[in-house]
């Protein structure tokens, strides 16, 4: 009987196709830790400035035009596996996992929403009006402040969507976390729920994580090379 999975991934899964990590050696936060406040709650509510800003920060992301890896397209090809990402660029579904068993516990940063209302349009659309002028584009509906679809800094995760990567951790025979530091919660604490729950853990990560003393195995080859050839030993 095929062993049941559930994989956790981080930024690290897609520096591969072109898009930086946080914080990691050439991570924005190291880079740049102003960009910090481009995806942090109270700061971009607070000032229309850092939501001009925020906007062009998403307008110049390499999420646009990023290809799925081959770490994507291993897990894709992993049959039954939940993949519970952090990473709001969309490429496991590009990369054919099935939406249904993608979990996206930041959102995606295709879609924008309002704040007050609630109302949905895209991201493209709100850049849109930025490059056209709008400093600080507002919802059509109701005048509220508008962001992109992705849980920023500050702002907690969907209750539903978390529960469902909780069960997911707990169900699992095998939890892989891949290309993530394991410092951000409540995403991080998955691994030890899967642990308690008697999975055996494996961590694919180029920096220690505070995860490791529970794995059953660390490794920290390239994420390109190692997770096609861990996915093929389970198929």
């Amino acid at each position: 009987m095929r062993m049941t999975v559930t994989v956790l991934t981080g930024a690290g899964i897609s520096t591969e196709s072109g898009i930086p990590d946080y914080r990691g050696p050439n991570g924005l936060w190291r880079t740049d830790p102003d960009y910090e406040k481009l995806v942090t709650y109270d700061y971009y509510m607070a000032d229309p400035e850092i939501r001009r800003r925020s906007w062009l920060f998403r307008r110049d992301s390499p999420a646009w035009q990023a290809e799925p890896n081959a770490a994507h397209r291993a897990l894709a090809a992993l049959p039954g596996a939940w993949i519970v990402t952090q990473n709001v660029d969309g490429l496991h579904q590009r990369a054919g996992s099935p939406p249904e068993r993608v979990l996206e516990l930041h959102g995606n940063m295709f879609g924008a929403m309002c704040t007050a209302c609630g109302a949905r349009s895209t991201t493209r659309e709100a850049i849109d009006r930025v490059l056209a002028g709008e400093g600080d584009p507002a919802c059509h509906e109701c005048g509220g402040v508008l962001k992109t679809t992705t849980v920023m800094f500050g702002q907690a995760l969907e209750p539903a969507v978390l529960m469902r990567a909780i069960k997911a951790a707990e169900e699992c025979e095998l939890f892989l976390a891949i290309g993530t530091s394991l410092q951000v919660q409540p995403a991080a604490s998955l691994a030890r729920v899967a642990v308690e729950t008697g999975a055996r853990l494996i961590v694919v990560n180029g920096e220690p994580t505070p995860y490791d003393h529970l794995a059953d195995e660390v490794i920290d080859e390239p994420i390109g090379v190692a997770v096609p050839r861990l996915c093929a030993s389970l198929a």
